[in-house]
């Protein structure tokens, strides 16, 4: 690997550019632990290491985008199921919708009023389809947003907003009341606004419990008991179901827009879903199985759907693969910040820079995947997309 570098480095002096002058084109060519693909949907323009498997990091999102589109289709809406039981409990079945936000629940409210709901005894969270506690890898225990666990019945996707003043929690979103959880989590924290995860799925399970309690008791609904986990009973009737005001078109853009790791890995299981069950390993089984259908692909890794594993492996050409059937979506990708001819993903780990979607030479949008795992400048990836899209680092194009 040595004698690359230096072979790649003595070529850059040959030609008049030396590393701290070259390109960034050139700059990425000369690393060891890198991979850069571009094509033209014909042929590979550049191929450096175009088959070696790397970590992916967020670019996996593309992965999961690519199949969920494949599996349900953009015009494809989340359900979320309302019980009533014999004793008026109210029971909430959920489907592991990952939209389902504060003004969502004001929309179940209304339809629950309308339905003739005026007083329940208390309310029933059935979160079975993905389990109590998800583990997913890569995980980490911090309170960042980013790190919110995963549950198929989740408020604000498991995060709470939080305004802190004078030593006082409010909340930090008004279609959000304050709960006791998220005023239980706001100790301790500096003033200021924050946003910070529900730690776990008990924690989460009590937390929407608690909002749509609240939301209830505003809309003048009785609730004369506390809201507590199980299995709905057979004997409880269905009331109303409530499909979100999202499509999967827009939760997809805004995913990759926010790299939204809640959202990216509540879609890896649903697509791992079978006989109202979803677990981890039954969505890496699934969606490994949908690659090499798919692809044909051989050595893969793919352990979640976020990105945030270091056991991911994707190649630069497997990448191109996914691009390709997201060519007629390519608007659903993030456009790079001053520089409109870039449309594209990041991906960030310690020592991991990625980058992967579209640039625009002419009129033509060209599928590329840059895969770095080793420490660079974060603007890198940027600075060599941009120079893609100008022609930069190709001959004769």
């Amino acid at each position: 690997m040595l004698v690359r570098v230096l072979l790649a480095s003595a070529l850059l002096w040959l030609s008049g550019l030396a590393p701290s002058l070259a390109g960034p084109v050139e700059e990425v060519l000369a690393l060891p632990e890198a991979s850069l693909v571009l094509s033209d949907g014909q042929r590979l323009l550049i191929a450096e290491q175009p088959d070696r498997p790397l970590v992916p990091a967020s670019t996996m999102k593309l992965v999961i985008a690519l199949a969920a589109i494949e599996r349900w289709g953009l015009a494809h809406r989340f359900e979320t199921r309302f019980y009533l039981g014999p004793d008026d409990r109210l029971w909430v079945r959920g489907g592991g919708d990952p939209y389902l936000v504060s003004e969502e629940l004001d929309r179940v409210v209304a339809a629950l009023k309308a339905a003739g709901v005026r007083a329940v005894t208390g309310i029933g969270l059935d979160a079975e389809l993905f389990g109590t506690q998800v583990l997913i890898p890569g995980r980490s225990s911090s309170n960042n947003p980013y790190d919110a666990p995963v549950t198929a019945l989740a408020v604000n996707f498991n995060t709470v907003s939080l305004r802190v003043a004078g030593g006082r929690v409010q909340s930090g979103e008004a279609q959000t009341p304050l709960t006791p959880t998220a005023q239980r989590l706001g100790r301790g924290l500096g003033e200021g606004k924050h946003r910070v995860n529900l730690v776990d799925g008990e924690t989460a399970l009590a937390h929407f419990g608690e909002v749509l309690t609240a939301k209830l008791q505003q809309a003048g609904v009785r609730v004369e008991g506390l809201s507590a986990p199980g299995r709905v009973p057979s004997s409880a009737r269905l009331i109303y179901t409530h499909r979100n005001g999202l499509t999967l078109e827009q939760v997809l853009e805004n995913m990759l827009q926010y790299s939204t790791n809640f959202v990216a890995n509540d879609l890896f299981l649903l697509l791992g879903e079978r006989e109202g069950r979803a677990r981890m390993a039954d969505a890496q089984r699934t969606v490994e199985q949908w690659a090499r259908q798919t692809f044909g692909w051989r050595a893969f890794r793919i352990e979640d759907g976020a990105g945030l594993s270091r056991g991911n492996r994707l190649s630069g050409r497997q990448m191109l693969d996914v691009l390709e059937r997201l060519r007629p979506y390519r608007a659903l990708l993030p456009a790079q910040d001053n520089d409109p001819d870039v449309r594209a993903k990041t991906g960030t780990l310690r020592g991991v820079s990625t980058y992967a979607g579209f640039v625009r030479r002419g009129r033509e949008w060209r599928p590329f995947s840059l895969m770095i795992n080793q420490p660079v400048a974060y603007g890198l990836r940027l600075q060599v997309a941009s120079a893609l899209a100008r022609g930069q680092g190709l001959t004769g194009d």
